[in-house]
């Protein structure tokens, strides 16, 4: 099972072209729709949801793939679940770029300092980051800076912050859901 966040455009329909490509690693493909504009009913949803999906899935390989302002979520409701997370062009700072786009951007530094502290580092080899040279919104070297030391970190060279797409990577995804 994969469970996908999308990012902060939730109606995008390079989301349904991510769903797509994912089925290539696994068929059973979860789309999980969240707000974006209320960071901690959002964390509360996504948790609740992702555990509603671990009970009807019996994959011990299950793991979550977010992309954007899902990457962000992702990684933490992954360890909290006690799942493992691809991470694609994550948004790791959205208290700072997402200003006027969202209600309460500082409960996203709230979130962060209360999650566990220093989960990266014992989140280890649970999370594969890929990142794209081109995005266009996201510092992707900043992002690289400060996962790399943590999690493997696969780079591509042509696609964009949306990613649309995902296949140059299905191979990796494939082998880190299997480990």
């Amino acid at each position: 099972m994969i469970i996908y966040f999308h990012g902060f455009d939730a109606t995008s329909p390079g989301n349904h072209e991510k769903v797509l490509q994912l089925q290539f690693v696994d068929e059973d493909v979860r789309f999980i729709n969240y707000s974006t504009l209320h960071p901690r009913h959002d964390m509360q949803h996504l948790l609740k949801e992702v555990d509603k999906q671990k009970r009807f899935s019996d994959d011990q390989d299950a793991i979550i793939v977010g992309v954007g302002l899902g990457g962000f979520w992702a990684e933490r409701i992954a360890f909290l679940s006690g799942l493992r997370s691809v991470i694609v062009n994550p948004n790791l700072w959205p208290e700072e770029n997402m200003q006027g786009l969202i209600d309460r951007p500082e409960e996203y530094q709230d979130i962060k300092q209360k999650c566990v502290s220093e989960f990266r580092s014992k989140n280890g080899d649970g999370c594969l980051c890929i990142l794209s040279k081109q995005d266009e919104i996201l510092d992707t070297g900043r992002i690289s800076d400060e996962l790399s030391q943590f999690y493997n970190v696969n780079w591509d060279e042509h696609q964009k912050h949306k990613f649309k797409d995902l296949s140059h990577h299905l191979k990796a995804i494939a082998e880190f859901k299997k480990r």
